[in-house]
């Protein structure tokens, strides 16, 4: 009697718990708003505590000086009335109405003079507040989103495909320390998903590469019998032909899931000589088929990945030769370098692509109407390929319809 099977296990524990557990006194926890809400209302009661120390300071002076005696009566044997600072009252034979006129007229203008002189001393004091507050605020309003650095340059350095780097933010507990920790988290995630991405592709291309290669040999074996039938041949040749087409399409999807990533290993790579290369390559193709390939191709430098950057330069002139006019067509291929970028050209003759297909072009196994789908003419991944391979290297690539048919190809890249 056979023995039952012993039910399945529980499923493991997830090692990530996004939940946190609440601090037992919410409301004292130090967050940002709570910091700042401090920071800049302390600010306000500073200055507000200096202006009115000013002004008192200031108005006291005002005071002092609006205490002095206007005039003095002066004695002789005869009474007279002099005055420096109100030279109405110290005329000489004044009547008594006109004599308190020109006193209150000049208390009037002393305290006119002492209003003046405070007014434009507070304002001078508040001009001087009003700088030294904003440089100390600015100041720290940096030390306060100094975190905020922190994470963007960390997550540049993620952009560039280094997923080894961390954030962990010490200091309190408020919300960019959790934005960083959260963060972290998901760069811990995103590096797992990573590195079983690069395992699958390498298992992949091993597992995928190899059939097809068998395939190859035992087709090329059967081909160079010479006893084999006509019909065997012609379907040995076929077969063959539909065996390099996969094998073609094996490449370019793994060349097209590697290529969607930053390039980590840099070196200096010349435009001019990739695009030499890619059209010596291309250069049999463009003869059997009547198509001229022109061009200058000046220095243009960039730092990169030399295969992948002539992956891109062989397909876009691939392209261009294959999807050309059958008779007096040509491809101009060059390179320069405008403002501070470096940028590859392909040009060529060709039929006439409306501007709204444009965009699906650079879609995986997408062909502009039906003369882009003969086996002859690649697997529909070229362009995605460049497309991916420009992304990496922080460029891009952008297509445009050329009058008279065919298309022109830009490709810039960073220097």
């Amino acid at each position: 009697m056979a023995a039952t099977p012993a039910p399945p296990g529980a499923p493991p524990k997830p090692t990530w718990d996004p939940r946190k557990i609440d601090p037992p006194f919410p409301w004292l926890r130090p967050t940002i708003r709570i910091r700042l809400t401090l920071l800049y209302g302390g600010m306000f009661l500073i200055a507000g505590i200096l202006l009115l120390s000013i002004i008192y300071l200031l108005a006291a002076q005002a005071l002092n000086t609006g205490n002095e005696p206007l005039f003095k009566i002066v004695g002789g044997q005869e009474i007279r009335v002099t005055s420096d600072n109100c030279p109405q009252a110290s005329s000489g034979n004044l009547l008594i109405p006109e004599f308190n006129a020109a006193i209150s007229a000049c208390t009037d203008h002393q305290r006119q003079v002492a209003l003046d002189n405070l007014l434009s001393r507070s304002l001078l004091a508040l001009l001087g507040l009003a700088v030294i507050a904003f440089a100390f605020g600015y100041a720290m309003a940096g030390r306060v989103l100094s975190p905020l650095g922190r994470i963007t340059r960390t997550a540049r350095a993620v952009a560039g495909s280094d997923l080894s780097r961390r954030i962990e933010l010490d200091g309190p507990d408020d919300e960019l320390k959790e934005l960083s920790d959260t963060f972290d988290e998901m760069l811990e995630r995103l590096q797992r998903a990573f590195t079983a991405q690069q395992r699958f592709v390498g298992n992949a291309s091993h597992e995928l590469r190899t059939p097809l290669a068998i395939n190859r040999t035992l087709l090329e074996v059967h081909l160079s019998d010479p006893g084999a039938p006509v019909e065997l041949q012609q379907l040995g040749k076929t077969l063959l032909a539909t065996n390099e087409r996969s094998e073609q399409l094996v490449e370019g999807l793994l060349l097209l899931a590697r290529s969607d990533n930053q390039i980590v290993e840099r070196k200096p790579v010349d435009l001019a000589e990739v695009a030499d290369r890619a059209v010596d390559q291309a250069l049999s193709e463009a003869e059997a088929k009547g198509v001229q390939i022109r061009g200058e191709r000046g220095p243009a430098v960039v730092q990169g990945n030399g295969v992948l950057l002539e992956r891109i330069a062989l397909n876009l002139v691939q392209n261009a030769v294959r999807y050309n006019v059958k008779e007096e067509g040509w491809v101009e291929v060059t390179t320069e370098t405008q403002h501070g970028q470096a940028v590859l050209v392909v040009t060529n003759t060709g039929p006439v692509v409306p501007a709204y297909e444009i965009d699906s072009l650079f879609e995986p196994f997408r062909r502009l109407r039906t003369e882009r789908t003969g086996s002859d003419k690649g697997v529909g991944l070229g362009l995605s390929i460049a497309r991916s391979v420009a992304r990496a290297h922080g460029g891009r690539i952008i297509a445009e319809p050329r009058e008279g048919g065919g298309l022109v190809m830009r490709v810039t890249l960073p220097i």
